[in-house]
Formats: C-alpha cells, sequence, structure tokens
C-alpha cells in the first residue's frame, strides 16, 4: 500500500498534458461545485481522478490503452473500481485536449443523473 501512495504521488507531480488540462477545468470545485482528487489510490490502482461524492472515476486514456492487453486489464480495474459503487468515465486524451467543453458536460451529466437517482431511492 505504501508504495501505491508514493507512486500517485510522483503520478501528481508528472501529470500529463490532457491530465493537466482537465485538472485545471476541475480543480477547487470549478465544475459545479464537485470536489475531485486526482492521482488516487484504490486497492493496488490508482485512478487518474476521483469524486468521493457522487462516486465518480475519471480515467484518461492516451494510445497505449488501445492494445488488447491494456483493454483487458482496464476492463478487470473498471469491474473492481465498480464493485466499490464507483462510477467510471474514460475519455481518450484527444478528446480532453480538442474538445474540454463537450468532456466537462459528460461529466456533468453523469454526477447529476447519479444525484437524481440517489433522491429518487
Amino acid at each position: 500500500m505504501q508504495r501505491t501512495i508514493q507512486r500517485a504521488r510522483s503520478l501528481r507531480k508528472n501529470l500529463t498534458i490532457a491530465e493537466k488540462k482537465l485538472w485545471y477545468e476541475i480543480r477547487n470545485n470549478r465544475l459545479s461545485g464537485l470536489r475531485f482528487r486526482r492521482q488516487v489510490p484504490f486497492g493496488s490502482y490508482i485512478v487518474d481522478f476521483a469524486c468521493f461524492e457522487p462516486k465518480i472515476i475519471i480515467e484518461l486514456d492516451g494510445s497505449q490503452h488501445a492494445n488488447e492487453a491494456a483493454v483487458i486489464y482496464d476492463q478487470k480495474r473498471t469491474t473492481y473500481l465498480e464493485s466499490l459503487g464507483y462510477h467510471v468515465l474514460r475519455f481518450w486524451n484527444h478528446e480532453i485536449l480538442k474538445e474540454i467543453d463537450r468532456v466537462k458536460e459528460v461529466i456533468w451529466d453523469q454526477c447529476f443523473s447519479i444525484y437524481l437517482s440517489a433522491s429518487e431511492a
């Protein structure tokens, strides 16, 4: 676990360009008051961004996620995170870099949907 925490700290200091851009848009409650954290450990995994209320995880994928082994790994990881009650949103890096407003809208729509579901229960 300590190794995972150290790795998360290192990742926070070395964000990709896409991660920096999204972080700028969602940090400090900039997305409708939602509080996101970056490079958050969950078990042996480290997620790019997490919002604990509602339970949303955002993963940014570069070209390394397009091969078959990475797809299988990502599916296993998503299944684990969903078993913890989180909704996982995945975006390609190019979506963040070229369509940030649409990405923010998708994130907000998912959060709003979760809030609506919770209030109806």
